[in-house]
Formats: structure tokens, sequence, C-alpha cells
């Protein structure tokens, strides 16, 4: 038996067997097993997840026909007959922290191959990694898995993986919404984060502020509440998290169309007014009901509660005549109306259940003064990732200059490079590390040009927060790993941008095959 390198090689045909995110640990061989047509997917679990997503592997894997038993010229190929999935723990919460790792046998004598998961969540991930070991065999009308026998032990390195996507800066329709987060868990991301409204518009439905969604785009731009129940339960399906983000104080001006009594003055909209009880009791009722009032529950389940925090101008504060004037009457800074907002939006959320999350101004602001609880999500400066984590806080990563998808001329290498613990030795320290995210910015993206800004450089980040530190060190090796899996997400009617583009988004520069290029 040899041990597979999966970061070595070079692509020259459809063929060859590729695995990404790399395995933490894998070890393969040199025997074609042949799958019949007869195969089949087991379990003795009841799970609805599992089922569900069986039937998706099923479609995804044995997508071209004829599917022939054997031929002359695989004569003699061992059958491979069956996936065995075992599930060692019934418990299906989907929460930070989830257990998403599995072991995948496949023998060289064929027959019964394994997964074995701990969860729902590791079995999603397991059977992503199955079906990128299948090949049909289009001269043969059969499908072949390679290099058996397979033994494959794999976890994430992180336990956030993210992708950001704005639906205010330009509305994504449900359906588009839905196609990203499969094409998430091809790469083995794991949270959602939906930043769903800002200055620009306000497409969400709320029973309790009804008049919140006059500020969106359009009456043909915006989520029902079951259009949103819909895009949860199927990200869940798919085990991937969606945190929501409500952007306040500032990146708020849409609030107030339906209700302007929280923002400063007509001409000067936000940040929101933190001086009237009209604010944070709206607050208090859109959280509420976006969380049912307890951990676990509403519309979004996910315990993370983004509340933004960014980018706070206070020139509408000072100028406005009534804010000014409890600001003196409290002896209150602008930077201390900041922070009163900032404080009563964390009780708000943490009454709910939730654990607030800022942008990093919030921590260059307060420091730490902020409750233990908070966590800081870091986009201007990576070294303030280090700062953070020191100063006894959880951190998320998202340093514009490299993760920041809106960014066109950012390499895949430079995201690939990106190194979430640079600079953070202290193993207590680096714990606190819960991962990254990779930000869509909706300002020149829309459902024309989502899938070839998100991918394929979004797949680089994936492999760094899932992969061994060790094995995401050279670009070189990783080329043409990144280059069938590119060809593979255009397979499953993803469209990814070709590899090669010096500025992303870009069209293919001339005819050529996806795999020969």
């Amino acid at each position: 038996m040899l041990v597979l390198l999966l970061l070595t090689g070079c692509l020259c045909t459809s063929a060859q067997t590729y695995i990404w995110p790399a395995p933490q640990v894998v070890t393969s061989g040199s025997t074609t097993l042949l799958l019949q047509p007869t195969f089949v997917f087991y379990s003795a679990s009841t799970s609805g997840i599992l089922s569900r997503a069986i039937s998706r592997y099923e479609n995804l894997i044995f997508n071209h026909e004829p599917w022939e038993a054997s031929t002359s010229a695989v004569q003699g190929t061992i059958p491979l007959n069956q996936l065995t999935i075992t599930i060692l723990n019934s418990d299906e919460t989907l929460q930070l922290y989830m257990d998403e790792t599995y072991k995948l046998t496949i023998p060289s004598n064929g027959n019964i191959a394994t997964l074995s998961a701990q969860t729902v969540w590791g079995a999603l991930r397991g059977l992503e990694t199955f079906s990128q070991l299948i090949i049909y065999d289009f001269a043969n009308h059969v499908y072949l898995l390679k290099n058996a026998p397979w033994t494959i032990t794999d976890f994430p390195s992180f336990t956030h993986r993210g992708l950001l996507v704005d639906s205010s800066r330009h509305f994504q329709p449900v359906s588009v919404i839905k196609r990203v987060i499969d094409s998430m868990a091809y790469a083995k991301l794991n949270v959602l984060h939906w930043h769903v409204v800002d200055s620009q518009s306000f497409p969400f439905e709320s029973f309790s502020e009804p008049n919140l969604w006059e500020g969106s785009w359009s009456v043909n731009e915006r989520y029902t509440q079951q259009d949103i129940r819909n895009i949860v339960g199927y990200a869940r399906d798919n085990g991937i998290r969606v945190m929501i983000e409500f952007d306040i104080p500032g990146h708020a001006a849409s609030w107030c169309t339906g209700y302007p009594e929280i923002c400063p003055r007509p001409r000067c909209l936000e940040p929101l007014d933190p001086s009237v009880n009209a604010t944070y009791d709206l607050l208090t009722s859109l959280f509420g009901e976006i969380t049912g009032g307890e951990q676990g529950a509403g519309l979004f389940p996910e315990n993370l509660f983004h509340l933004g925090g960014d980018e706070v101008d206070t020139t509408c504060w000072v100028t406005t005549s009534h804010i000014d004037q409890w600001m003196v009457d409290n002896r209150y800074t602008p930077d201390d109306a900041y922070m009163y907002i900032v404080e009563k939006a964390h009780s708000i959320v943490s009454s709910f259940g939730r654990e607030p999350v800022n942008w990093e101004e919030v921590f260059d602001h307060f420091g730490n003064t902020l409750d233990a609880q908070s966590i800081i999500h870091v986009w201007l400066d990576h070294s303030k990732l280090a700062e953070i984590v020191a100063a006894g806080y959880r951190g998320i990563l998202s340093n514009n200059d490299v993760w920041y998808l809106d960014h066109l001329e950012t390499s895949w290498q430079q995201f690939y490079l990106n190194d979430l613990l640079e600079g953070i030795t202290d193993p207590d320290q680096q714990s606190l590390v819960l991962g990254g995210e990779v930000c869509m910015w909706g300002e020149t993206v829309d459902a024309s040009d989502i899938f070839n800004t998100i991918w394929p450089r979004a797949a680089a980040a994936s492999e760094r927060m899932w992969s061994a530190a060790s094995a995401v060190t050279d670009t070189d090796a990783a080329l043409p790993r990144l280059q069938w899996f590119r060809c593979f997400l255009n397979s499953r009617g993803i469209g990814a941008a070709p590899v090669s583009n010096s500025v992303a988004r870009q069209a293919p520069p001339a005819p050529s095959g996806c795999y020969l290029s």
C-alpha cells in the first residue's frame, strides 16, 4: 500500500483521482473497482437528513447512462456493491463545534465499503469525499473507483468555515442561495453568513415589524418568512449553519423607510438613533421573532447572531439636536453612545440565548470591556486576530486583503496561503480562533455572476480551513487539484471561473477542454 500524495502531480485527464479539500489522513493503493448497477447505500440510521443526502448523492454520482454491469474491456475488475454508513450518535444538533469527523474505508477486494461517522454531519462530509472518488468510464459505460484500497480518516482543522453572502446590495433569489449552499457543501464549507440587510435594502419579512421590508429594492425583491425557513432548512440538510447578520447601528438606512422614528432625521439616516426607546423596542421585537425567544429556536436556530457594528460614523448623532442633547444629559461622548447601543443589542440577543458576533471595530473601540461571550470578526487587519484571542475572546478571520471575493484581483494563491494562526503560537489562544469566512459582498454581484466570482477562489480558502496546516503550503502542488475541482464544480452545474484567471470571473480566453486547461 502506498500513501496518496494529494498535493502533487499533473492534471492531465478527468480520470485521475483527486479529493478537495485534502483529507487529514489518507492512504490508497492501485486496484480499480467496478460499481455495479445494483450498487446501494445502506444504513441502519433512521435519520431523514442522511436519507435525503443519499438520494442527492445517488443523483450526483450516477448521472450518466447507460450504466453497464460489465463489458469485455473491464472483465475481471473487482465489483463494489455497497457503501455501508454508520452514525454513532443520533444527536443532530447543528451548531458551532459540530462534529464532522468521518472514516471512509474502501477495500481492494471490493464488495462493501464503509463510512463511519460520529454524527450525521460527518456522514455528509464522507459522502462528498466518496462521490469525488467515482468516475464514469464513457468508453465502456461503467462507473469505476480507482486506487483502492482507500483508508481516509478526516476532520476539519477549524469548526467555523464560512461564506458570507450579501443580499442587500443586490437581491439574490432563493433558488440562487440554494445553489450557493449546494456548492458550499461540495467544498465542505459549513456556515452561510447571510448579510441579509444593509443601508441599500431591507428585503426581510418581519411579522412583528411589518413595515421594515418597505425598505426593499422593490416588491419583487423580498424574502417571505417561508422563503427563509426553506433556505435554513435546505442548508441544514447540507450540514450548513445559517448565521444571520443585522448590521447595526451603522449600515441601517433601509430600516428608516418603514420606521423613520428609529433614525436620527430624514436627511441623516444612520447610525440608528441610540437615544429613543423606539429603537430598542424594535430591536427586541425583531430579534425575538428571529430567534424564537430561546436558544436553538426561531427562524434562525443558529446560536451565533452577527450584529455588525462596523464603520459607525457618528456625525448624524452630533448634528441631530435631540441626540446631541441626550448625550449631554448622560455625559456621553459619541463613543460612549456607540458603546451604549452595542451593549443594548448584545443584551437583547443574549436574553434570547444567542452569542453576539461583531466586526472588529467594536473590539478596537471597547477592547476587553466587551462581555466575555462576544465573538470578534476580523476584516481590516489580520494581526488584530492575535490581539483578540490574547484578550480571551473568540475570533473569526475574513481579512479583506485576501479573503474578500469582490476584490477581483486577489489570486487563488493568496486565498490559499492565508494562515489563520499567523502570529498566534499559544495553544490556548489558537483554540479561540474559530475559523474564517470568505466574503461575497454584493455591490457588483447579482444572480448573473455570483458563482464565477465565488468559485474557484473560495475553494482555496475551504482547503486552508479544512486540511492539515502542513498540507496547505504549496500552491504549485495544489494547482492541478484545484483545476480538477473547478471542472468538478462545472460538471455539477456550478459556474466556477477558470483557475488561471488574473482577474476573477473572466470568461475562458479561448476554446479548450476543462480538464486540459
